[in-house]
């Protein structure tokens, strides 16, 4: 159940400058939600409408954003119903023709909107991002667009770099980052809204590859800047996102992949199974990757029947994609020791070869 304060009302569509919906999750942001939106205020493009969504923040940061920006449209749901479903429930209210998932602890360009607009109608239908640079550092390179490692891994590209202008093109990706997410309201109801059963982490994974299946694909806006910290505000490095890391990387194989590929890959993925839980336990996180698997084990109904659904809407085959797939992931070394990184990566890469190799593309 939702409470929605305040609705914008009388909003008009100009022509040339159609409607664009900006839905900000909110979860005990401070005032980096504060900030979040007076940025958003100072954009050259003016025809949109900011829905705020709450998830029973604690810190009142939402209604304080409410107070000094009445326009805004303010959802406080009843309970935290994650980054999934709390995007989802402001996506139902969107007024736009075109609409932007934007995270609450980032700071926008102010030619931002304008540009993302730009590149839609240039070409076409899809699902753009902006690049992402430091909100310390504007010289550090955040995401110029995501990548997607066959056994279900995901990146950033270029992650932790020195902008150096090495990332001015425009150009397809595998998937664009759930920080920023500009797209159509036409592409939300072809591919559909998050899958709430995720909760946070992959959600942006999930939803750009379901959408790739139908050929609907993700690029990457290089004159479109936003700005964010390092490291997010929530969840940072906790149990809780390990655990969701994982059991959400094994849906996203089980759910989209077909049963032919997925079964092929049986021996690698269990390789990597292997690395990964022992990964889990020098981190003393053992039992998080147990909980993971058993989630998936309980689960297994569901995620079937989503299966057969994205089976059903599938006119992209499994070659086609993981020809653009990657077999190693790219972490900065903040993140994970850099020595660790390398021998991970080694071995990542020789068993997607391997398995390249088994489904022969």
């Amino acid at each position: 159940m939702t409470k929605i304060n305040n609705e914008l009302k009388n909003i008009e569509i100009e022509g040339n400058n159609p409607l664009i919906s900006i839905v900000i999750l909110n979860y005990n942001a401070g005032d980096l939600l504060i900030d979040c939106v007076d940025s958003i205020q100072k954009s050259n493009y003016k025809n949109y409408e900011i829905i705020v969504v709450d998830n029973i923040s604690k810190d009142k940061s939402h209604k304080k954003c409410k107070e000094k920006f009445p326009n805004i449209k303010l959802i406080e749901n009843s309970e935290n119903l994650g980054y999934c479903e709390g995007n989802n429930v402001g996506l139902r209210v969107t007024n736009g023709e075109f609409v932007v998932i934007l995270n609450p602890d980032t700071i926008v360009d102010p030619s931002w909107l304008s540009k993302l607009l730009q590149a839609y109608r240039k070409n076409g239908d899809g699902i753009y991002q902006p690049k992402f640079l430091a909100t310390t550092d504007h010289s550090m390179l955040l995401s110029t667009g995501n990548m997607i490692q066959i056994f279900g891994f995901g990146y950033s590209r270029s992650k932790g770099d020195l902008d150096k202008g090495q990332y001015e093109k425009f150009e397809k990706i595998n998937f664009a980052s759930g920080t920023c997410i500009f797209t159509s309201k036409k592409i939300i109801e072809k591919i559909g809204l998050f899958e709430s059963f995720l909760f946070a982490f992959h959600d942006d994974f999930e939803l750009c590859w379901r959408g790739a299946l139908i050929g609907i694909n993700s690029f990457y806006v290089p004159l479109a800047i936003v700005y964010h910290p390092v490291e997010g505000y929530s969840f940072r490095w906790s149990p809780l996102k390990f655990k969701l890391l994982e059991r959400n990387r094994k849906y996203c194989l089980l759910t989209l992949y077909s049963r032919s590929t997925f079964f092929k890959m049986i021996p690698g993925l269990i390789l990597i199974d292997i690395a990964v839980f022992f990964f889990y336990l020098s981190k003393g996180m053992g039992k998080i990757k147990i909980s993971a698997d058993l989630e998936i084990l309980k689960n297994l109904k569901n995620i079937n029947k989503k299966y057969k659904n994205n089976q059903k809407i599938r006119k992209i085959n499994d070659k086609e994609l993981i020809i653009q797939f990657k077999n190693e992931v790219i972490v900065p070394k903040w993140v994970i020791k850099n020595r660790t990184n390398i021998l991970f990566n080694k071995f990542l890469v020789i068993i997607s070869k391997i398995t390249r190799i088994f489904l022969r593309f």
